[in-house]
């Protein structure tokens, strides 16, 4: 997901996205430890795009950036 995409999100979109990359990135994790993961480097995209998403949280709750559902 591309970051200008995060940025046209709402902030309880944003939440739930979190929350479901969260939940896919311990599935992923899960899938590497039984050695039945395949595409390894969806672990990295997963955690990157939670780390992109808290981001854009944080710039909303410090007040840097405004969610969609505020304007």
């Amino acid at each position: 997901m591309k970051r200008s995409e995060l940025t046209d999100m709402t902030l309880e979109e944003l939440q739930n996205k979190l929350a479901d990359n969260e939940t896919e990135l311990a599935n992923l994790r899960f899938q590497k430890a039984l050695q039945q993961l395949e595409k390894t480097s969806r672990i990295k995209d997963v955690r990157r795009e939670i780390a992109q998403i808290k981001t854009v949280l944080r710039e909303i709750e410090t007040g840097v950036r405004q969610s969609k559902g505020e304007k």
